[in-house]
């Protein structure tokens, strides 16, 4: 992986600890609207870093499987990715 693996982790832990609060929620019963929010957040976290996960793969492996004439995997595999995005 090429993203920065240390900001990634922490923001996974992040998002981690963000859904454990929301389990904590729905067993006490919370407000739905909070619980709505909250499970927003995470979703949004979690965007951000699969987009930096997915940016880095398209400025390192992608890139440099750009330099040649023959059938790129690499090439493909972001294709699918942003199929799936999309």
């Amino acid at each position: 992986m090429r993203a920065d693996k240390e900001q990634v982790t922490r923001s996974i832990k992040i998002a981690r600890g963000q859904l454990d609060g929301i389990l904590r929620m729905i067993e006490e019963d919370r407000y739905c609207v909070d619980i709505s929010n909250q499970l927003l957040a995470t979703q949004a976290l979690l965007k951000r870093v699969n987009q930096q996960i997915i940016r880095a793969h398209i400025r390192g492996c992608v890139r440099e499987g750009l330099h040649t004439e023959e059938p790129n995997p690499k090439l493909e595999e972001a294709l699918q990715l942003l199929e799936k995005l999309i």
